[in-house]
């Protein structure tokens, strides 16, 4: 499962305004553990055959669910099963029906068997059932934002801009909402599914395609196979209106699933996927375990993406053209993470959610693996940076453990602690044991626990089994506590001894023990020692040094996830970015002089050797520090600047460039404009057409409906939001969505943009659109997991809702017949109930 990340600007915003109060998981409850499901049921192989009623969105279903009991003898066999209606339940003894006697009520369908039988004594029920997903009491979360299991999605074709789709989720407990099983990540089973559908839909699931039979009335019944075990959760189906194209990884199939409209772009999208495959085949020294491999998208998708076994569901946002995809495939990261489950996740199976870390968080730092493979280090780090950013932003993060038995939802373990937190462990966990010993501890877990389960315990085991090293140390205080040092020095030289004196200190309440890389810069050349940091409040170490050292930069390496308290002056910046290697230590550098005098030959002399950095994202930070309305810089780096604007092989950094030199409002540029308003990319074209706004409003509004904002950088989007909302420019109303959202709290930090995005809102919610109104809400709920736990902020959103509510009722009134309003009403009250 990838939660997606709310942009920075928005949380920032949410953040900055409020006042605080951290708070654990259980705090003002009683302590609770949130044990392992027992298992008194082995769940062996589950068949199904499915038809669907499009009208009624429900789903006909019969079942052979064939299991024993676990250990201890048993007669009774319970399911969970959600919202259903239970037709029939039956012995099956080779094709004669037994009936069974059962009880169904709280969504538990209880049934007692024939006799009891013992351990690996088999048997096989058969279950008639309707599964009614609407029906479904269960709700979901601000990771997962509904847990209905099944979805019709514009079942009766109402919505003439949205195609009819079927699909399902089951992560967490939700796959019980169409087919009555033992919904418990710790149950794996083989399965076969047939699937009745309308012959003009393609269909996916699990497995292997094992044969399509045209059937009457235009339906298709496809049969689907998956010959090893997963667990129930990751059970799927899929179906609709899909150009399918086809790839290929060594012989096994890889096949692609997207809306027709994206059949021309689709490679573009998931094509490094069998390269991916290879890549993550020969690190971990296991080759990809299944059959096949598909990606399918999905309308409306309910989170992220979900790493269903074989069969990979993404959100829509997956879907790009052109455009988007020459500035940067943001689905990308994606991509690497759903595959990755295909080992951590679906091959080995956290065995309960209190151990989702061995899901999640594998493949959260999967993806710095690729980007660390296929682009580079430094783009590497500049992603695990990102990521981390999005723990160290949510100070009520900070007291829940990474293992965590206290949680009072099972959703609630899908936040940045496990993806984003749990990522950067292993990454220093890689860096500590070094890349043979990591790799060949993760190749022996995935070995030992193959088609099984996994928990913390288990990898620690595996990685000490490998290295011979005791990892007690290393995951009592990062898996089975919380936090993350937070850090300070003062260093005094003594002259006689040609020495240094460095104390570190932890200021947090528990002291963590770790390696710590340190430069010490004499003579302006740096020399890096890594030392031992041990657990307690203050540890001093002394260095060699010719003189006082010109700079002390600590966590050099950027390995250590810690927070740091320092000042450098714009010189010491300066030395540290020209010559460190590692991106963290350059990117520090640039941003802590993003305050400093404008004037500063150090700032200057910075910011043009960033220019210059081979890194592109470097080179995009400086152009968004640069201000060329100043003097001083305008002599130094205006050159430079309009280079990267026409010639910089990164059309990111050109967007940027464009950006910086419309800080000049000089008109010579108007050409360098028109000619950017014609290029491929979307980030150049919205640059350019942000930089004419800035002289020509007039004629920005003319060009603001030939360009796709649908993907535009927050950046971009603060330039441009005014122009959009002010003119009423209505192709443009869906990508202020995201924006507009945040208006409270943007209101707090910027009152000028925060105006112009509360009238935004207002407009949304006063039209009849569809598409805007969901991005509106569908931003907020994915959001809600990454805000503070804080009664103002709940209250603002709340009350902010409620007035685009008031205002969609207006519409609904004026226009009771529109095909859409209905649903715009829906989705508001939906993500409402969400906040309440």
């Amino acid at each position: 499962m990838k939660k997606i990340l709310i942009a920075a600007l928005f949380l920032s915003a949410i953040f900055n305004p409020i006042t605080l109060s951290a708070q654990t998981e259980t705090s003002g409850r009683n302590p609770i553990c949130r044990a392992t499901h027992t298992k008194t049921t082995e769940l062996k192989h589950t068949k199904l055959k499915v038809g669907f009623d499009y009208e009624k969105e429900t789903m006909n279903g019969e079942e052979w669910l064939t299991a024993s009991p676990y250990f201890y003898p048993t007669s009774v066999l319970e399911l969970d099963a959600k919202g259903m209606l239970i037709h029939e339940v039956a012995l099956d003894k080779n094709g004669s029906k037994q009936p069974l006697k059962f009880d169904y009520k709280n969504d538990v369908l209880k049934i007692n068997l024939d006799k009891t039988y013992q351990k690996n004594q088999d048997y096989t029920v058969y279950i008639k059932y309707t599964a009614r997903p609407n029906e479904v009491k269960q709700q979901g979360s601000a990771a997962i934002n509904d847990a209905k299991g099944l979805y019709f999605i514009n079942a009766q074709g109402k919505d003439k801009d949205k195609p009819t789709q079927i699909w399902t989720q089951g992560e967490t407990e939700s796959s019980s909402a169409w087919f009555p099983t033992i919904d418990k990540s710790n149950q794996k089973t083989t399965q076969e599914i047939y699937m009745t559908v309308p012959d003009k839909y393609v269909t996916l699931s699990n497995g292997i395609l094992k044969d399509s039979q045209k059937q009457a009335g235009n339906l298709r019944t496809d049969h689907w196979v998956m010959d090893k075990r997963h667990s129930t959760y990751l059970f799927f189906m899929g179906v609709g209106d899909y150009a399918v194209v086809k790839d290929k990884w060594r012989n096994i199939p890889v096949d692609y699933y997207v809306e027709k409209e994206y059949e021309p772009y689709a490679k573009q999208i998931f094509g490094n996927t069998p390269e991916m495959m290879e890549f993550y085949s020969k690190k971990l020294n296991y080759d990809f375990p299944w059959a096949k491999y598909a990606q399918i998208t999905g309308r409306d998708f309910v989170s992220g993406a979900m790493e269903n076994t074989t069969a990979t569901l993404h959100q829509e946002s997956a879907q790009q053209k052109p455009g988007d995809l020459i500035d940067e495939n943001k689905w990308e990261d994606v991509i690497a993470h759903e595959l990755f489950h295909h080992w951590f996740g679906d091959l080995v199976t956290a065995e309960s959610w209190s151990n989702l870390t061995v899901n999640e968080s594998f493949a959260n730092y999967s993806e710095y693996l690729w980007e660390e493979y296929k682009y580079g280090k430094d783009n590497a780090d500049y992603h695990l940076m990102n990521d981390l950013s999005g723990y160290m932003r949510n100070p009520t993060l900070f007291k829940k453990d990474l293992v965590r038995f206290d949680y009072e939802s099972r959703e609630d373990v899908f936040d940045a602690v496990t993806y984003n937190k749990g990522g950067g462990i292993l990454h220093m966990l890689r860096n500590y044991l070094g890349d043979d010993a990591f790799f060949a501890g993760l190749n022996d877990y995935l070995k030992s626990y193959e088609y099984q389960n996994g928990e913390a315990h288990q990898l620690r085991l595996s990685l000490e089994k490998v290295s011979g090293k005791d990892l007690n140390w290393f995951f009592n205080q990062w898996y089975f506590g919380s936090g993350n040092p937070k850090l300070s020095y003062t260093s005094t030289y003594e002259p006689v001894k040609k020495q240094v004196m460095l104390v570190i200190s932890q200021s947090q309440d528990q002291p963590f023990e770790f390696p710590l890389a340190i430069d010490v810069y004499d003579n302006g050349k740096p020399k890096r020692t890594t030392v031992w940091v041990n657990a307690k409040a203050k540890n001093t170490f002394t260095f060699d040094s010719s003189k006082a050292p010109d700079l002390i930069n600590i966590n050099a390496d950027g390995i250590l996830l810690s927070e740091i308290t320092e000042t450098k002056t714009p010189e010491q910046n300066l030395l540290q970015f020209t010559n460190s290697k590692e991106f963290l230590s350059r990117y520090r550098a640039l941003d802590a002089i993003k305050e400093a005098d404008a004037k500063n030959p150090a700032v200057i002399k910075l910011l043009a050797a960033a220019l210059k950095d081979p890194f592109f994202r470097l080179r995009e930070q400086a152009l968004q520090q640069i201000d060329l309305s100043n003097a001083d810089q305008a002599k130094a780096l205006t050159a430079d600047v309009e280079k990267l604007a026409s010639n910089d092989p990164k059309t990111l950094v050109q967007a940027a460039a464009l950006s910086a030199l419309a800080k000049t409002k000089n008109a010579k540029y108007a050409s360098l404009y028109d000619k950017g308003m014609n290029a491929v990319s979307n980030a150049v074209k919205g640059a350019s057409l942000a930089a004419i706004a800035e002289s020509d409003p007039t004629k920005a509004v003319a060009l603001a409906d030939k360009i796709d904002l649908e993907n535009a950088s927050e950046d971009l989007m603060t330039k441009l939001l005014p122009i959009i909302v002010k003119n009423k420019i209505e192709k443009q109303m869906p990508a202020i969505g995201t924006t507009v959202a945040f208006y409270p709290f943007i209101k707090f930090q910027n009152p000028e943009l925060g105006k112009s995005a509360e009238e935004g809102f207002n407009w949304i919610m006063s039209s009849d659109n569809l598409k805007a109104t969901e991005k509106v809400t569908k931003v907020l709920t994915q959001a809600k997991s990454q805000m503070p736990d804080n009664p103002q902020v709940k209250m603002m959103i709340v009350q902010m809702l409620k007035d685009g509510l008031a205002k969609k009722m207006e519409v609904l009134k004026a226009n009771p017949n529109s095909p859409t309003i209905h649903q715009q009403v829906d989705a508001i009250n939906k993500t409402l109930e969400a906040f309440k």
